[in-house]
């Protein structure tokens, strides 16, 4: 992880663009893998972890009917949570993090080590489904993380 945070941090310098993050099942991992690489600061902006449902709807307004239909692990919500960070924050890359990390909370429909990944550049808007077969909690939130940098790079360029 952290050679992949160090690349992502010069990349975004490089290009001189700014991030934020809300965070739920990583629970600040992507936020702390970027700001413990020196030089962050020129790229880093806010890292927002709305793990409960009461913070998805409160910080982000996340609609309560979004996430009673949908789940707290959806497209939809990482959208929304997408769209929330947009608003409260000024950025040039905004990326939300849904997901569950496990040991338990899954279902059939929505099982362990489902996650999805949300980012958004000027018009640019993408949502990335992931499904984790090894169900390691801490497996989960790293290989998350890994994702959410290589998708920084990849959706940046």
């Amino acid at each position: 992880m952290n050679r992949l945070s160090t690349k992502t941090v010069r990349f975004l310098t490089k290009k001189g663009l700014k991030i934020s993050f809300a965070e739920s099942c990583t629970g600040g991992l992507l936020s702390s893998s970027i700001t413990s690489i020196s030089g962050s600061s020129k790229v880093f902006n806010i890292g927002l972890i709305t793990y409960s449902n009461n913070s998805k709807i409160n910080i982000l307004k996340v609609p309560k009917k979004i996430i009673t239909k949908y789940g707290a692990v959806s497209y939809e919500t990482c959208l929304w949570m997408l769209n929330g960070l947009r608003r409260i924050t000024k950025a040039n890359i905004y990326l939300s993090i849904t997901g569950i990390a496990g040991p338990d909370g899954g279902s059939k429909e929505k099982p362990v080590g489902l996650v999805y990944i949300g980012i958004i550049k000027g018009n640019k808007q993408l949502i990335k489904k992931y499904l984790f077969k090894k169900k390691n909690r801490i497996y989960i939130q790293r290989s998350t993380v890994n994702k959410a940098l290589n998708l920084i790079l990849s959706f940046a360029k």
